[in-house]
Parts: C-alpha cells; structure tokens; sequence
C-alpha cells in the first residue's frame, strides 16, 4: 500500500500551514498512540523553531473547545468529535486522527478559516490495522524529511495495537516499519511466539496472562510451571524468559498452546488460533539492551502508564530524547502504575464474590473507586476471569454526573466481524453520551442515570450478532 495521492497532497499542505504559523497549539490523546503522536509533533516543531504548547487530554473536552492560536493541531483524536464548533476567522485547524470522522472531505469547503483534516478513512484505509494516529503525524514528519522519528510511528502502532488481528502490522504501517528498520531504529523478529514480557518476565508469569481464551494456565502459575517442564521447556530451579527458548523449544510451547486452545473454541475459530500464538516482535536497537524500553510491547505499556497517571510529559521528554531525569521518573510511574491495576483487579475479580454480572450478550462490572484513566486498561486484563465468548464492559464514575464506559474482547471475536466501536457510538448516543473506538477496544462516557438503559440497549444490540 502507498499513501493516496489525495492524502499526499493534503501533507504538502499541512507542512506549508506550519511553515507559515508562529503560534500553535497541540492536542493530542492520552493513551501511547496519542503520546507518540505528540512527540512527534513536537518533534517537527522543535526543529522547526516554532514556539508551541502541547496537552494531553481526554476525548469528553473536547466538544466546544476554545480556540485561541493561531494553528491549533489535533493528533489522534479531533475526527470524531466537535472541534471547530468556536473556530474564528483566519483560524487554522490540522486534525491528524485515524478515528471514524464526523465530517467529510468537502466539509473545509467555504470556511472562513482553514480546516485539514487527514483521516485514513477518508482515502478508504482502514484506521484500525493500517495506520494509527503516531503513523499519520509520522508521515506529516516525512515531509519535512526527519525519517529518524520512525521508530516512534512504530512505537504508536504497536501501542494503538494495530498489528492484534494478523500479528503482523499492514497498510501503511508497513512502510513506517521498513523506514524503521532501514534506518537501523528496529529490529524485526517475524513470527515469534506473541507473549507480553519477553524480556522481563519469567516465561511461566508471562503465560499466565493469556486471557483471548481462558485455558488451564490463566491466571494460574502453578499451572503453567508444570506444563513448561512437563515440557521441558523450564526447570524449577532455573526459569527462562520467551527470550532465552531456543527454536526448538519455542515450536514445541507454540504447539502446546494449540493443542490446549483447540480443546475450548468451537470449531469455525479453529484457523485464527495460530494468529492468537503467533506475531512479529519488535525490538528498539537505540536502547539499551537492558532496558524495558527496548522491547516495543514493554516500551509502548510504560507510555500508557504515563498517559494513564497524568504523567504524559514525562513519557514525551523520554520520547524525545531524555534518558536520564525523564527516564528515572518513567520507571516510578510504571511501578506505581502495575500497583494500581493489581488492586483493582483484585477488587473486581479475586475478592469472595465475584463483582462480574453476566448477561445474554455481554457481561460487566462495576469498577466504583478504579481511576477512569485505567478501568479501560483492567477491563482488558478482567477478560482472563470472565467468559472470553462476549465482551466485558467496565464502568467507573468520572465525576457526580458522569460515568467512563470502556469495553474489551476477545480478538476471536473480532474474526466475526463485529466493530464494538461503532456499536459502542451508537448505544452511548441513544442514552446522551458520546463514545466511539476499535472492533475490540473502545470506551465511552454517559450519563450515570443512563446506566441501565445502556446495558440493556447494548445487551438487545448484540442478539443474533454473537454465535459462539
């Protein structure tokens, strides 16, 4: 795949936009994608000298936003929402987002102010696997010639886990990932066995996270212990990281896991099983071989911590270039990040009674007291203790008035073509809120009276869809 030559002409124009500007604003999301697309502009613009300002934030602040710069920048988010509601004459606008838009390609027409809104979805590519909000700013930083911050479009993609349904990354994302590796940023493992923690866990913690498809092993150490020496694979008293398996030793836990997925999904999902083991790697060669920072998995898990404890500068400063104060401050908020998601798993999952209700279509829980900036993160690993078959959706007050919706899935699920995303905008709508996201990650803020008649909406929504 190429860039369009409609979307190539539009990054012609956003270069001589910021060429011509002198005071601009950045805002951008607060997960990894968004942080790494923040980096990058920051990046362009830095190098540029243009005196500029940067927030991270939520997507619920942005309807009605004031505008008071001159260029105001949109990354990773702005396409779904109503960001120029308040623009001014001679304003200019550049949204950088791979999310479902709101507005077409003629909405920029008779403004009295200037609108460039590059979405993916615009030129027909998919914006959940083909390219993300990092990989659009990236190319923006092509233009301008800075091949270097590739490695950071691959950085956002991994982290905006564009690459879940094939464990390879497609699109456009490919030729981030050959700029990457031709530049000497990256290195790629193709078809590696796709086990968070290669580096840093031992292989027996690391299996047990598994959680696509509850299996004898997740959530159960002990479990695991004994298969990976059963297959000699692990020794009690010298336990291996994914990364010191040998060949042979990888082919024989890749088929094992086959064998024990096999025996709990129905037979139509029997040919995606590989692609739940299987996936390229990817590893930062400008890191230290030490560093977390050096596998892309761990790497892109320390950005959204920062995003998710308010922590986004850090992360940025460390994306740009700060190895030592930025860095030091990086590690303490992963800590404290891992500490947080263990309590509230435990809140939710491991306490006497489960707090996981089960409904026809879907399940879900009520994570009261859970941050809103990480129930999104512990409703994905809450999968592992629920029926993987339907969705589990997380609630969590934001204020008084107001709750944060986020909803994860199986990828099985994701092989029947069902986009929770959309189905997510178009249920929080109905009940007054707004909400939108990925076939198999999304979230959404709704009224806290709307509660109910949300998961019922939803729950009706879904007959007929699941055919587990």
């Amino acid at each position: 795949m190429e860039i369009p030559q409609s979307m190539s002409e539009q990054y012609k124009n956003a270069k001589e936009i910021i060429e011509n500007s002198s005071d601009i604003k950045i805002y951008s999301h607060i997960d990894c994608d968004g942080i790494c697309s923040g980096a990058i502009l920051s990046t362009i613009l830095d190098r540029q000298n243009k005196v500029h300002d940067i927030d991270f934030v939520n997507l619920d602040v942005l309807d009605d936003i004031e505008l008071d710069h001159e260029l105001t920048i949109f990354s990773d988010l702005g396409s779904g929402q109503r960001i120029d509601t308040k623009a001014k004459e001679g304003q200019k606008i550049i949204i950088l987002d791979h999310h479902p838009p709101l507005r077409d390609l003629d909405y920029k027409d008779n403004k009295d102010y200037t609108y460039l809104e590059i979405n993916p979805i615009h030129h027909g590519i998919d914006g959940s696997y083909y390219v993300c909000g990092g990989g659009l700013c990236y190319f923006l930083a092509k233009e301008f010639g800075y091949y270097d911050l590739s490695w950071i479009g691959v950085l956002s993609a991994i982290g905006d886990m564009q690459n879940t349904k094939t464990g390879h990354f497609e699109g456009l994302n490919k030729i981030i990932q050959k700029d990457a590796v031709d530049g000497g940023y990256l290195e790629l493992t193709e078809n590696d066995i796709n086990i968070y923690g290669r580096n840093t866990r031992p292989l027996f913690v690391a299996l047990s996270y598994f959680s696509d498809v509850k299996l004898p092993i997740t959530n159960n150490t002990a479990e695991t212990m004994a298969i990976l020496e059963e297959l000699g694979i692990d020794e009690k008293h010298k336990r291996k990281t994914l990364n010191e398996l040998t060949m042979d030793e990888k082919v024989k836990l890749y088929q094992k896991l086959v064998e024990m997925i096999s025996k709990v999904v129905p037979g139509r999902y029997i040919k995606y099983i590989p692609q739940l083991i299987i996936g390229d790697s990817y590893t930062f060669l400008k890191e230290d071989e030490d560093s977390f920072l050096r596998d892309g998995s761990e790497f892109s898990t320390a950005m959204n911590a920062c995003g998710r404890n308010h922590e986004e500068k850090v992360a940025m400063e460390v994306l740009k270039g700060d190895r030592i104060e930025a860095l030091d401050q990086l590690e303490a908020i992963s800590k404290t990040h891992r500490y947080n998601l263990a309590t509230s798993i435990s809140q939710i999952a491991e306490s006497d009674e489960t707090n996981i209700i089960e409904l026809e279509n879907l399940q879900y829980f009520d994570g009261t007291g859970i941050k809103p900036e990480i129930v999104g993160t512990v409703t994905g690993m809450i999968l592992g203790y629920c029926n993987w078959k339907k969705p589990v959706i997380g609630f969590t007050q934001t204020d008084d008035e107001g709750l944060k919706v986020s909803l994860r899935c199986s990828r099985l699920l994701s092989y029947d073509g069902i986009h929770f995303g959309n189905i997510i905008r178009e249920i929080s709508r109905e009940v007054g809120g707004t909400g939108g996201g990925h076939a198999m990650a999304c979230g959404a803020y709704i009224p806290v009276e709307n509660k109910c008649q949300f998961i019922e909406l939803f729950n009706e929504k879904l007959t007929g869809q699941l055919t587990n």
